[in-house]
């Protein structure tokens, strides 16, 4: 009965293996916890069951709702949505790159702008720093307002020789608009990149005193304009580049003020030439410090040796044989060794030096052309700015090219040519590269705007030129500060030398280019300096030298460690 029992039980439920039931004591330990070995499985809870079920009903119920809402109650306004809306690519404008200089102070920077239309507008410290910040174009739309220009564009100065680093690159987004042009939905495909910054050489504490200086003695005094460089040269740093008259960069930026756009380009000061790399002077006797150094380098003549300088000299005339060409001197000058010559720039001396006169050898026009250039002269210096130009030597070649009717070279022309006159054409970034060379015994460095190694790595050794001919070169110089034609930078807080040159310009010689160029410290030159005042009367009394004394006596209180 018992054993029945126990069969019928048997059929009506699962048998069940005693290793179902019973633990093995010896084995507890191998039982891997993590898998639920060694435990007995329990059913899931019916009322667990009951609440997974409620939840997905509710859930069907809501998506249901939603479902009836959008097709059903919305489905022909949702459609007519579908049908008007249009996605649209549009852009994400990014940020362009600040310009510093030196000393961390802002040039050229991103400002929010107050009209709505605009996405931003670029905003420049003002006044003196155009042509060396240069300005952009902005983005532009056609009348569907489409984008034919995407980016803002550097149109001049660093702003375009530096374009690549300082653009950034514009993002992406999808926008969403319906008919009516409101915007629905926006989605960010490509986040904007903001540009790099830059970091110049530009100390704006001197290049905007610079400019003033040069922009009052312009105004002041009638010339048409003027420009000045100062650089360090044994690096080629530019602590300050200034062309005076200039244009706003704001304004041109952004091209709305028509009237002002207009003046700038019938403006016959040319506010658009930046007089320091692309502007052609003739030089005049800042040229001589090059060719007394040819002269020594080419045994010419003793540095000791004295020439006599009486006011003029005569040579007979190619065209009326019975007549004498006479070439003058500024002044009488009396008798000169080099340095003598230099610090009172005697046109006679260099006459003789550079042509020959009576028992006096000249260097002649070849070697003339060859010492100008050994310094970088009618070269481009490669100065990071755009639209440089290079210099004018004038030569055989050069004369026959440009003068048909009589192209034969003449003594005359080698003695013009000696003074710097002539077809002679330099720009100020040139001369401030040479003088550079002359200060730093032979380091001929690349300008640049950029902190950096650049000048450095690109330096060239004027190896031709014995270290004691400099010297005679340094010493002339600063004779001429001392008691010469530069006597207005004789300042009691720094020694400095420096060359003057007094260029004649138009019919009957009215106007004159006033230049000077130098350096400073004298013991260890650091700086130099050229300074070009344009197409003044020749009856003035204050010259280029006069901006640069200014200049001085102003960074001696206020920028003193440029003088240690």
């Amino acid at each position: 009965m018992t054993f029945r029992k126990f069969k019928k039980n048997r059929t009506k439920t699962n048998f069940i293996e005693p290793d179902e039931i019973f633990l093995d004591s010896k084995n507890i330990q191998n039982f891997d916890r993590q898998q639920f070995e060694g435990r007995i499985e329990k059913p899931i809870p019916k009322k667990t069951i009951n609440f997974l079920g409620i939840f997905f009903l509710c859930m069907i119920l809501i998506f249901g709702i939603r479902l009836i809402y959008l097709q059903i109650q919305n489905g022909d306004t949702y459609r007519k949505r579908s049908e008007n809306n249009i996605l649209k690519k549009a852009i994400i404008f990014t940020e362009r790159g600040i310009i510093y200089d030196r000393n961390g102070r802002e040039l050229a920077w991103n400002k929010k702008s107050e009209d709505l239309s605009m996405l931003y507008t670029r905003a420049y410290l003002s006044p003196g720093f155009s042509h060396v910040l240069g300005y952009v174009s902005y983005p532009t739309k056609d009348s569907q307002g489409n984008y034919w220009q995407e980016e803002f564009e550097g149109k001049d100065g660093l702003e375009k020789e530096y374009d690549k680093n300082i653009k950034g690159e514009n993002g992406s987004k999808i926008i969403e608009i319906d008919a009516k042009g409101v915007i629905h939905s926006e989605n960010i495909i490509n986040s904007p990149k903001k540009g790099n910054d830059l970091k110049t050489t530009i100390d704006s504490r001197i290049q905007t005193q610079l400019f003033n200086f040069i922009k009052n003695l312009s105004k002041d005094n009638g010339f048409g304009g003027g420009a000045g460089v100062i650089m360090d040269a044994q690096n080629g740093e530019i602590i300050a580049s200034v062309s005076f008259p200039e244009y706003n960069s704001e304004i041109l930026s952004l091209g709305k003020d028509e009237n002002k756009i207009n003046e700038y380009l019938t403006d016959k000061k040319k506010p658009f030439l930046d007089r320091t790399v692309s502007g052609l002077y003739t030089p005049g006797s800042i040229m001589k410090p090059f060719f007394s150094l040819g002269a020594l380098t080419e045994d010419i003549i003793d540095p000791y040796k004295k020439i006599l300088s009486t006011g003029s000299i005569s040579i007979p005339n190619p065209y009326f044989p019975d007549q004498k060409s006479v070439f003058k001197d500024w002044r009488v000058n009396g008798w000169t060794d080099m340095a003598q010559a230099l610090a009172v720039s005697s046109d006679i001396y260099f006459y003789a030096v550079g042509g020959g006169f009576e028992d006096q050898r000249g260097l002649g026009i070849e070697n003339i052309g060859k010492y100008t250039r050994l310094f970088g002269i009618a070269e481009k210096t490669g100065v990071d700015l755009p639209d440089e130009t290079s210099g004018t030597i004038p030569s055989p070649l050069w004369k026959a090219q440009n003068f048909k009717t009589d192209s034969t070279w003449r003594i005359g022309d080698t003695y013009n040519t000696a003074i710097g006159q002539y077809g002679f054409q330099v720009t100020l970034m040139e001369m401030a590269r040479a003088t550079g060379a002359i200060a730093s015994f032979g380091k001929l460095v690349t300008p640049h705007f950029i902190l950096g190694d650049r000048g450095m790595e690109e330096k060239k050794e004027i190896v031709d030129i014995k270290k004691e001919y400099f010297d005679v070169a340094h010493n002339g110089m600063r004779q001429a500060v001392t008691y010469g034609t530069a006597v207005a930078l004789n300042v009691p807080y720094a020694q400095v030398a420096a060359k003057t040159g007094t260029a004649q310009l138009g019919v009957g010689n009215t106007k004159v280019n006033s230049w000077v160029i130098g350096f400073f410290p004298y013991e260890n030159p650091k700086y130099v300096f050229t300074v070009m005042m344009e197409a003044g009367p020749k009856t003035n009394s204050v010259s280029a030298s006069t901006v640069m004394r200014q200049l001085l006596d102003w960074m001696s209180i206020y920028t003193p460690e440029y003088f240690k």
